[in-house]
């Protein structure tokens, strides 16, 4: 069985042969694209019907910045819960598993950052991919480096009030 054909992807072919004067021309061009590339400049080809296009590359967050702070953001979290068990009397060792998961995690979260904010500063590049998120790799930093030292921190005073 056999299907119509559906609407053409693209439009028909331009006449043959220059557009009058006075006319604007036979296709528009598109401005921004689902992809994000944005048309920069578009030169015509004296005496052809093509042209030439200069894209400007749209800047993209970093996912490094964004998964640094995820982790810097959870590494404080995870501390809250050794707060909880440190002094809550449910062990130290409760305490002490929630406490390397919150320094795994922060120290993550810390080497991320630094991996992104290097990747941001090396970017920018003509035709290259530019990547921004500088602020959210600092929150990483500062999220994670809180969040492992919190948890060490509150750790080491769940020992001080078992041991008293």
């Amino acid at each position: 069985m056999t299907q119509p054909p559906g609407p053409a992807a693209y439009p028909p072919p331009p006449p043959a042969g220059p557009a009058p004067s006075g006319q604007p021309p036979y296709w528009t061009p598109v401005t921004t694209s689902a992809s994000g590339w944005e048309v920069e400049r578009l030169d015509a080809v004296s005496g052809t019907d093509f042209g030439l296009v200069q894209v400007r590359v749209v800047p993209i967050t970093s996912g490094l910045a964004i998964g640094a702070l995820i982790a810097g953001v959870g590494s404080i979290l995870v501390s809250i819960l050794v707060i909880c068990f440190g002094f809550g009397g449910a062990g130290t060792w409760v305490a002490g598993a929630f406490t390397l998961l919150s320094v795994l995690a922060g120290g993550g979260g810390v080497v991320a950052a630094v991996i992104a904010k290097r990747q941001i500063r090396r970017t920018g590049g003509p035709d290259r991919v530019r990547f921004t998120g500088s602020g959210l790799a600092t929150a990483g930093i500062a999220c994670g480096g809180s969040g492992a030292g919190i948890s060490l921190l509150a750790l080491f005073l769940g020992f001080v009030v078992q041991a008293s």
